[in-house]
Order: C-alpha cells, then structure tokens, then sequence
C-alpha cells in the first residue's frame, strides 16, 4: 500500500512540475489560450491605440487577442519592451528607433512601417512662416531624434540651410550655417508638453508633432502654418524584439494594419494629418 502511495505522489508531482513548466514557458510573449494568440502592443494614445482598436476585430478573425497599453510618453514603451512586458510597440519612427537602439542597445528591429505623421509648425502669431520676424522665438522638442526633421521642414521653407553632405535625418542644431532671419531655437521642453505651451501663445512658431496636436484638438492640416509633406522618411512603425519579426502573430498584425479597412479609416479618421503607407 506505501510503495503504491509513493508512485501516486511522485506522479503527482511529476504532472506538476511538468504544467508549471509550461505555464512559465508562456509567460514570456505572446500566449495562447483556447486555441486564441494574446498579443501585447504598446502605443501612444493617438493615433497609434485608436488605429490598434480599429485592428482587434479583424486580428480577432485570425485568432489573435490584441491587448493594447497606452504610453503618454517616448520613453516607457520601449523600455516596457525590452523588459518583455510588451510584444511590440507602436509609436516611434525609424530615426528614433535608430537612435534608441545605439544609447540603449535594444536591438529592436522594424516589423513594418505602417503610417507618417507629418509634423507641423503653429502660431498664434503669424499666418505662415514667412512672416516669421529676425530674432524669432521658435520651441521645438528636446527629443534630439526629432530635431532633423524639423530642421528639415525650415530648410524646404527656405527659413535656414543646413550643412552640406550630412544625413538630415540626423542634423542638429549645430548643422544649421546659414540663419538669416537669425531665427532662436528653444528645445528645452518634452514634445507631449509642447501644445499646451502653443496655447499658453508661447513663443513665435511651435513645432509639434502630430499624434501629440490630434490629442490636444488640433488638426495639423488646418492649425498647422507650415507642415512636413507625404515623402517623409519617418515612417512610425511596429517595433519588436530582434527575432520576433518572424511570428506568425507579429507578421498577422503587420498585414492587418496594412489592409485596406485600416488604411480608409486612418484616411477618413485623420484628413490628412496622418498617411497610411504599405509594403
């Protein structure tokens, strides 16, 4: 009776040992449940989430159970990624992704470029940029990863020239050698404090980004005395962990925002201020 009793306990033992084994072996990373893949994707509120809810019943139709966690911020998702506490993320483009990975070693790399947010110039002050005066007050944002596209948007409107055989997609400040407006750049703020400043009437202009203008009530179309055209090269895009780029639910989510119910609602939803791309 006490050698039976031994057998049933080690089996007992063994069946537990072995269900929580898999249970830990599904907690990193997406999930299955009921025959259902849960995918984690961080996001900014907007547009990113509100593209992300648009996306769950047409990912839920492939099997897949889209969670979605909302950033106010540029720098939490992708820490929230690298701790595995998300799947993907969705919120930056290529430049900052770049960037990110050399200060931080992340190692992320793009599963898909899914839309442009053409970053815009606002003034309470002055109907378009020309009318800019000498020793105008410009605020833009702190995120250096920002700064070649706005230093590129001035440059097209023939506000500033930059260095010559540098990748604007990467100028700073310092690149800037001809200024005859002898404009004054103040990028001491963070980008999501920047339409709040724009209403305070701060400064001349306000550069801001687009996801951050749509969640103040702006339209960048419409506010916008200047904006970045459709050509663009920062295109936000879906970020994951090197390797991940190859699972069924990542390639699942890519292709679903690619499709062409997600692309006319992001045309209808957001007029302009937000291009869709596909690959």
């Amino acid at each position: 009776m006490k050698k039976w009793l031994s057998v049933l306990l080690a089996l007992t033992l063994a069946l537990a040992l072995a269900a929580c084994g898999k249970s830990e072996e599904k907690s990193e990373g997406t999930s299955e449940k009921g025959g259902t893949t849960k995918l984690v994707v961080g996001a900014s509120t907007v547009p990113h989430a509100e593209i992300l809810e648009q996306a769950k019943p047409l990912l839920k139709e492939k099997g897949i159970d889209l969670e979605i966690t909302t950033f106010t911020d540029y720098v939490l998702p992708n820490k929230a990624l690298a701790s595995k506490e998300l799947d993907a993320n969705y919120f930056q483009h290529i430049p900052y992704l770049e960037s990110q990975n050399k200060e931080f070693n992340y190692g992320f790399v793009n599963a898909g470029g899914i839309h442009i947010e053409p970053i815009g110039v606002y003034s309470k002050k002055y109907k378009k940029l020309s009318d800019l005066p000498k020793g105008a007050h410009l605020i833009m944002s702190n995120s250096v990863a920002d700064h070649g596209r706005l230093l590129s948007l001035l440059e097209a409107q023939g506000l500033i020239k930059l260095k010559e055989g540098i990748d604007k997609t990467k100028a700073e400040l310092k690149d800037v050698v001809e200024n005859p407006k002898n404009l004054k750049f103040d990028a001491n703020y963070e980008a999501k404090l920047l339409p709040q400043i724009f209403n305070n009437g701060e400064g001349d202009a306000v550069l801001i980004n687009s996801n951050y203008a749509i969640d103040a009530g702006l339209n960048p179309v419409k506010d916008s005395i200047a904006i970045e055209d459709k050509e663009s090269p920062y295109v936000n895009v879906i970020a994951v962990r090197k390797g991940d780029e190859n699972k069924d639910a990542i390639k699942a989510l890519v292709e679903v925002l690619h499709s062409k119910e997600i692309q006319d609602f992001i045309l209808e939803k957001y007029k302009g201020a937000v291009v869709p791309v596909s690959e």
